[in-house]
C-alpha cells in the first residue's frame, strides 16, 4: 500500500511540475511550430503573402527579394545599435538614482535610431514600388499597403515578434 502511495505521488508531483512547462510557449514565446509575429516570419507585408495577390513576375520577386535583403543588411547595424542604447537606457533606469540627463540623451538617441529606421523603411517601400507595374500598385495600395502595419505607436502592432516593443527596450 505505501508503494502505491509513494507510486502515485512521484507520478502526480510529476505531472503537476510538468504542466507548467507546457504553459510556456517557446524559446521566443511561440505557439509552436509555423511562421512567428512580426514583419519577417515569411508572411509580413515585405514576405510572399504580402505580395501573392499581386501576380509578380519571377524576375519582380528576384528584384524585390534582393532589395529587401540589402536593406536588412543595411538596417541590421542600425537595429543592433538601437537594441543595445534600449539596453543601456534600462539599465539606467535600474540604477538607485537615476541620471535624468543620461537618460534623456539615450532616450533621444533610441528615437533617432528608430526615425532612421522609419526613413529607410518609407525608402524601401518607394523603391519596391517602383518594380510594379502601374497595375500592381494600384492593387497593392487597395490592399493598405503603405498606411502602417495596424494600430499603434508607429503603425505597428505591440507585443512579441520580431519588432521593437516596450518588453525589448524598455
Amino acid at each position: 500500500m505505501k508503494k502505491l502511495t509513494l507510486v502515485l505521488m512521484v507520478v502526480g508531483l510529476g505531472l503537476l511540475l510538468s504542466a507548467s512547462a507546457f504553459a510556456f510557449g517557446g524559446p521566443r514565446g511561440d505557439r509552436g511550430p509555423g511562421p512567428g509575429y512580426g514583419n519577417y516570419d515569411g508572411r509580413g507585408h515585405y514576405g510572399e503573402a504580402g505580395f501573392d495577390r499581386l501576380n509578380l513576375s519571377d524576375e519582380q520577386k528576384t528584384k524585390i527579394e534582393a532589395l529587401v535583403r540589402a536593406s536588412e543588411k543595411e538596417n541590421r547595424p542600425i537595429r543592433e545599435k538601437m537594441f543595445d542604447k534600449s539596453v543601456e537606457l534600462r539599465r539606467f533606469w535600474l540604477k538607485e538614482n537615476p541620471d535624468k540627463d543620461k537618460i534623456l540623451a539615450t532616450q533621444k538617441e533610441v528615437r533617432t535610431l528608430r526615425d532612421k529606421l522609419e526613413d529607410k523603411s518609407t525608402a524601401l517601400r518607394f523603391e519596391i514600388r517602383k518594380v510594379l507595374t502601374p497595375e500592381q500598385q494600384e492593387k497593392l495600395t487597395s490592399f493598405g499597403w503603405g498606411r502602417g502595419m495596424g494600430f499603434g505607436p508607429r503603425g505597428g502592432m505591440r507585443g512579441p515578434g520580431g519588432g521593437f516593443g516596450p518588453g525589448m527596450c524598455y
